[in-house]
């Protein structure tokens, strides 16, 4: 089975590695093109080292770009980690057609930030669909779907980096399997049980000391390592990347005013929120790097009675 690769990043890399290990015929691949200045994507400096042909086409609207896809003669086509727009009818040209990876259990929380949504609503489980892709957002009859499970610790960075990425590389492999066993199920998807949150950007991501710490919690886990959960200091923002809430056994008993720094310690500081306080201790001022919180205190003088807003 001929098969076409289209993806970027590190997870399309790790399935094209799969697919070659595993013994499929791997034609060409196509990868996003790379803004200016920026590195080569590592799927196409992986695709590159096994001798395949790249292809980095800005838009699927050029009828050249169809051409070209045509004349690979493919059989099915792995969407692994894509970011551009694809009509369906250029999804359609390979003989069993196209399947995508998305890191949700679709429906549920279809779009671009389908990782960090379920850890800031409180999800108690999440997991990885691979489907037939269409013109709709996520939408596509469903091929195969794996589960895994949220604890009260995890952030995007685990979820993604330890389950679904590992994960998703095993289920594309397995829906590789069942189209080439014409085996492949079309599962349709219940459009009553789907949820589409937008993307999570820092307008999402802002602190607000006066909710609960529950909710301040999964914020900053759900936005760990990306965007990023912030607050500002005297009008300068930084963002909060570790923090361990400290619930209070009597909320009418806290002592403090919102957002104050209670506690200035030599590993971190303590901060007041609505219903208890947090222990925060990894922030990366704006426009620096990822610090422990020590060295954040001693670099902005951070005392107690600070008021972060």
């Amino acid at each position: 089975m001929r098969i076409v690769v289209h993806g970027q990043q590190a997870f399309g890399k790790a399935v094209l590695e799969a697919l070659l290990k595993h013994g499929e015929n791997v034609v060409a691949v196509y990868v996003a093109p790379e803004k200016e200045g920026a590195k080569a994507d590592p799927l196409k400096e992986a695709a590159l080292a096994a001798k395949l042909p790249v292809h980095q086409p800005a838009s699927y609207k050029d009828p050249k770009v169809w051409e070209e896809f045509k004349a690979l003669k493919p059989d099915l086509q792995v969407m692994a980690f894509v970011t551009l727009f694809v009509p369906e009818d250029f999804l359609n040209i390979p003989t069993h057609g196209s399947i995508q990876y998305h890191p949700s259990l679709l429906p549920a929380y279809r779009g671009a930030s389908a990782i960090n949504w379920p850890i800031i609503k409180g999800e108690k489980e999440t997991g990885l669909s691979i489907f037939w892709p269409d013109n709709g957002l996520d939408t596509g009859d469903i091929l195969v779907q794996k589960k895994t499970p949220i604890s009260g610790t995890d952030t995007l960075g685990t979820v993604y980096f330890d389950r679904l990425f590992p994960m998703g590389v095993e289920a594309m492999m397995e829906s590789v399997d069942l189209v080439k066993a014409g085996k492949a199920p079309r599962i349709k998807q219940d459009d009553s049980k789907a949820t589409y949150e937008g993307r999570c950007g820092a307008g999402n991501a802002k602190i607000d000391w006066g909710k609960p710490w529950e909710q301040i919690d999964r914020l900053i886990r759900g936005c760990n390592p990306a965007p990023g959960a912030w607050t500002t200091l005297g009008g300068t923002t930084f963002k909060i990347f570790d923090a361990k809430p400290l619930p209070a056994k009597d909320p009418k008993g806290i002592a403090g005013k919102l957002g104050e720094v209670a506690v200035v310690d030599s590993d971190g500081f303590t901060v007041v929120c609505a219903d208890g306080r947090f222990k925060v201790t990894r922030v990366q001022p704006d426009g620096g790097k990822k610090i422990d919180a020590s060295e954040f205190i001693s670099t902005v003088k951070l005392v107690k009675g600070a008021i972060l807003t």
